[in-house]
């Protein structure tokens, strides 16, 4: 357990570690929730295993989404024709200062383009991995979900349980076992 971790790399199980700065735990493992160097120290207590954390460089921000740039963002709001997201991660690195980002709703997915409705693909909160496929204007990159492997990779239900995907547009709650529709992204395993 060394080197560099990014968003979402499993660290470790939650009997291995305890959870530190820039790691999260979910479904008995820890995760990594930035970009950034693995760290290992011992434990505050006697009996619980050491704590396991993520610490950024500062050299991870020198990095700008191109076209092609695979990137992770945070919806920060919805309308009926655009998403608009907040650009966190280019690829791997994790940016300093977040860049805008727009999806269009033509840019959702591949497929029936037309019958694209934005809040059944995407909610402010949720983390999604999307392409850049414009520099766009001054203001925004212009993105696109329209990928298998695109769309949204972590949502937040109503009762604020971490959602899990049942299928390529649905996301369910654990606690309550409520539906919801989303663009999800497909995970590989």
């Amino acid at each position: 357990l060394a080197g560099v971790a990014v968003p979402g790399e499993r660290l470790g199980s939650t009997d291995d570690f305890t959870p530190g700065s820039g790691t999260y735990k979910r479904d008995g493992y820890v995760y990594a929730s930035v970009t950034g160097t693995v760290k290992k120290q011992a434990a505050q207590k006697p009996g619980q295993p050491p704590i396991v954390r993520v610490v950024r460089s500062e050299s991870q921000h020198l990095v700008l989404p191109e076209t092609g740039s695979i990137v992770t963002c945070k919806v920060t709001s919805i309308n009926s024709n655009v998403c608009k997201a907040s650009i966190l991660c280019v690829g791997a690195i994790h940016v300093k200062d977040p860049f805008r980002g727009v999806i269009r709703r033509e840019d959702v997915r591949a497929t029936e383009k037309d019958k694209v409705e934005m809040y059944r693909c995407f909610r402010p909160g949720d983390i999604i991995r999307a392409k850049v496929i414009s520099l766009g204007d001054a203001q925004s990159y212009i993105l696109s979900t329209a990928e298998n492997e695109l769309g949204v990779i972590f949502a937040e239900s109503e009762a604020g349980a971490a959602m899990v995907p049942v299928s390529w547009c649905h996301m369910q709650c654990p606690k309550t076992r409520a539906k919801e529709n989303r663009k999800v992204a497909k995970v590989h395993t």
